[in-house]
């Protein structure tokens, strides 16, 4: 593991987000179509180098455990959650029929109901990415005399997964007190798919089909406590529903 690549992929990271964020205003205010294209493709640019960076980071760290791999997952699945949103924009406005112009106004309004906690986990991820690795490249200096106890990095990792999976959860209860129609939803939508022939479903596609913009909260929460079973795939997490078991 190279702690002065990771400095500087997230380094890169942070720049591009403070770039993507200067110009994600723009969508709010533009009207006219030809105009509201030019500001969505600039910023798909950005967003298309944010994810290389990502996964070239999550490469990095890859194997190593604990929180640092965790929260580099993390910050992937969101810049590979914004692409895709972006390019749905990019899709329906290239298109002039009635039904796209419906379509467009509801991908439009799930991109800015993303971005509320896009921007807010990025942020975090990146924070929190930087303090671990900083302290790893301290203990990294005396690396010659002493090796840098990853040992006890994992076990901090571990304790701070489990406090993450904790706010996870306390979160999912106070969704499913103050809108349980949501949470419905989203088993409602997976079971849809698993009808259709699906068994494994992407969080996006569950989205589609539910409505529910952060779909994929929801579903890490229902893993959590059992109702829904998880696997990766394709570096890409995959949900079915436990009443879907075989297969």
């Amino acid at each position: 593991m190279n702690v002065e690549e990771i400095k500087s992929r997230l380094s890169r990271l942070e720049s591009l987000h403070s770039a993507f964020e200067g110009k994600f205003p723009a969508i709010y205010s533009e009207k006219d179509k030809a105009a509201l294209m030019e500001a969505v493709k600039s910023l798909y640019d950005i967003s298309v180098e944010k994810l290389e960076v990502a996964a070239a980071l999550y490469r990095e760290v890859n194997g190593i455990g604990g929180y640092v791999e965790v929260q580099a997952k993390e910050l992937y699945r969101n810049e590979h959650q914004m692409k895709f949103r972006l390019e749905e924009i990019i899709s329906l406005l290239s298109r002039d029929d009635y039904d796209s112009r419906v379509r467009l106004e509801s991908a439009m309004e799930r991109l800015v109901q993303f971005h509320r906690v896009y921007d807010y986990a990025v942020r975090k991820a990146l924070g929190e990415l930087t303090s671990k690795v900083e302290g790893m490249a301290l203990l990294a200096k005396g690396e010659k005399e002493k090796k840098v106890p990853l040992d006890i990095l994992e076990e901090l990792g571990k304790v701070k997964a489990l406090e993450a999976e904790l706010g996870a959860l306390k979160r999912f209860l106070f969704r499913l007190y103050t809108h349980p129609g949501d949470v419905h939803k989203i088993e409602d939508a997976l079971r849809d798919w698993h009808s259709r022939g699906l068994l494994w479903v992407e969080a996006r596609n569950v989205e589609k089909v539910s409505g529910v913009a952060d779909a994929s909260e929801i579903l890490e929460a229902l893993t959590l406590i059992g109702v829904v079973e998880k696997r990766m795939r394709g570096g890409e997490s995959v949900y079915r529903h436990r009443s879907y078991s075989s297969g």
